[in-house]
């Protein structure tokens, strides 16, 4: 098998990753007709990371938030997509190579995000519900579903209690915002669902090991989110730090103990840098670290971009935050520097402009900071959805996730409580001996 990219003799961009920040490049570049874009991902689709947790709470199918690859790049010749893994990249010999075989490139742009955090907690890697991907997000609203309906079957009250109880952990936007979905499909939804059951038995636990919800917003902001959740019957516990999960139990490292079978880690991310590029240039939580013009130190032709890349600024000693704005932002500079380079011109350096951060908590609540105004509520919670809305890749699919957030909010429900479960394989029988195989009867 190989890649089978035709040759050009124009300069080769490969991107590896297809994110925000690698979206956002190629789409950017592709209409330069004297660049050659090739783009890797394991998937054939681009993820809308921010909806990942209205995808596990059954609000939203998982086609609403992905956008396939080809339809973005469909009257692009000079695009050329590969699905595959990039196992690493050889910088001596300027390719990277994958599972499809090398890959040669004049210019490499690493945007392969970040993933799960478990901090070294194996027990816990193996136990917990991360969400970062489609595929994550599906396989935790499976669990959840099945344990509601396994409680139905369970006799014992403590052991019902615990396949109905969720332990959220990580005090973030997506913490915040998935255990807010969950109280309120306690309070709406299951008990229609399940009458059989006592959803008061039911507890959301949200965890954080640090003092306050969304530390990265503004105190106003944490505040109110505190309040919002703990309305909604979320049981908010800050300092706490977990460091055991066997499957029916949690504790942490203060002492508490939470019976559960639910626990799903939303506690941090950490970059996913490809292997060759030197181990020195990788800084806290293996972020490549790039100079203003997104270059790797030490590497003229390799670019990263987006969660995996740590751009040092004044305010931002450790590096901008792993968000979407940072990401597309520094995708259309570097767009415009490849350009520039292209056309003989001198590159500029990035500055990152802070648009604001929010989180929603549910139905008419939100948070919202803004460089220059801060507002909660209803007002924040409109605002929540458009910006979302209008960031969607695709029409159709804003349409669709349109239609889905009215139907929910008049009717109070969603009608996606799917366990759609992956088929196992199919073992194939055994052919029986030919001198065991009877001769059919001859009927006359």
């Amino acid at each position: 098998m190989t890649p089978n990219i035709p040759d050009s003799p124009h300069k080769r961009l490969v991107i590896v990753g297809a994110g925000f920040a690698g979206l956002t490049l190629a789409r950017q570049l592709a209409k330069r007709d004297d660049l050659q874009i090739v783009l890797l991902n394991k998937d054939n689709y681009h993820q809308f990371q921010p909806l990942f947790y209205q995808v596990a709470m059954a609000g939203l199918e998982p086609s609403s938030i992905s956008f396939p690859l080809r339809k973005a790049f469909q009257s692009r010749k000079n695009v050329h997509i590969r699905v595959t893994d990039v196992k690493r990249v050889i910088p001596s010999r300027q390719v990277v190579v994958t599972d499809l075989g090398e890959i040669h490139y004049d210019y490499l742009a690493i945007a392969t995000g970040a993933d799960t955090n478990y901090f070294g907690m194996k027990e816990i890697e193996a136990r917990a519900l991360p969400m970062k991907s489609v595929s994550e997000a599906l396989a935790l609203r499976n669990r959840i579903l099945q344990n509601f309906e396994d409680a139905l079957t369970i006799n014992s009250d403590e052991e019902r209690t615990a396949l109905l109880n969720v332990v959220v952990v990580g005090g973030g936007p997506t913490g915040v915002e998935l255990a807010g979905t969950l109280a309120e499909m306690k309070k709406f939804i299951l008990p229609k669902d399940y009458p059989e059951l006592n959803f008061e038995n039911m507890q959301v636990y949200l965890l954080e090991g640090m003092d306050q919800l969304l530390a990265a917003m503004s105190d106003e902001s944490s505040e109110k989110s505190r309040r919002y959740l703990e309305d909604l019957g979320v049981k908010v516990m800050t300092g706490q730090v977990v460091t055991e999960f066997d499957g029916t139990c949690i504790k942490t490292k203060q002492g508490l103990k939470i019976r559960t079978h639910n626990l799903v880690w939303a506690a941090g991310v950490k970059a996913s840098p490809l292997e060759g590029i030197n181990p020195e240039v990788l800084g806290r939580g293996g972020r490549i670290k790039v100079d203003r013009y997104n270059r790797v130190e030490g590497y003229d032709t390799i670019f990263a971009l987006g969660d995996v890349a740590m751009m040092v600024e004044e305010k931002y000693p450790n590096g901008h935050p792993q968000l979407a704005q940072p990401a597309m932002q520094q995708a259309k500079l570097l767009s415009k520097n490849i350009k520039r380079v292209l056309d003989g011109k001198k590159p500029e350096p990035f500055t990152y402009k802070d648009l604001g951060s929010m989180a929603t908590v549910g139905r008419n609540r939100a948070v919202v900071d803004l460089p220059f105004l801060k507002f909660q509520g209803f007002l924040a919670w409109l605002t929540w959805m458009f910006v979302h809305l209008i960031s969607i890749v695709g029409v159709k699919n804003r349409l669709l996730i349109f239609i889905n957030w009215v139907w929910n909010y008049m009717t109070y429900d969603q009608s996606l409580r799917l366990i759609i479960k992956a088929k196992p394989p199919r073992i194939p029988k055994e052919p029986v001996p030919e001198e065991k195989v009877e001769a059919p009867a001859v009927v006359h």
